[in-house]
């Protein structure tokens, strides 16, 4: 990570290496960004990441317990769940099912 970039660039930098079909958690980017206490802010810059012109697959960061709590920000009700399940997430009631073998955590496999 450079030393220059902002959070949010920082943040974005982890989103994108999140793989197709997997998830990741607010709180895990920030921890891997060692400000594990900033989970909020990392919510902020994905709600931010649409006016990104990179592509950023905001839709692959999830709450801690799977829950697709940032679904409001895409355009439409079920947007989000769409992009998962297109990815081969399955989505029930707004919920990841088998989170953890969907779950990416980048201090495992980033570095």
């Amino acid at each position: 990570m450079k030393q220059s970039f902002s959070f949010y660039e920082s943040v974005y930098e982890v989103v994108k290496k999140i793989p197709y079909g997997r998830v990741s958690t607010y709180g895990a980017i920030a921890n891997y960004l060692g400000l594990k206490s900033s989970a909020r802010m990392v919510g902020w810059a994905m709600n931010k990441s649409h006016y990104n012109l990179d592509k950023i697959p905001a839709h692959r960061v999830v709450n801690r317990n799977g829950v697709l709590t940032g679904k409001h920000n895409f355009g439409g009700q079920n947007i989000m769940q769409q992009l998962l399940e297109n990815e081969g997430v399955i989505v029930e009631n707004d919920m990841i099912i088998n989170f953890e073998e969907h779950f990416w955590n980048p201090i495992e496999e980033l570095d």
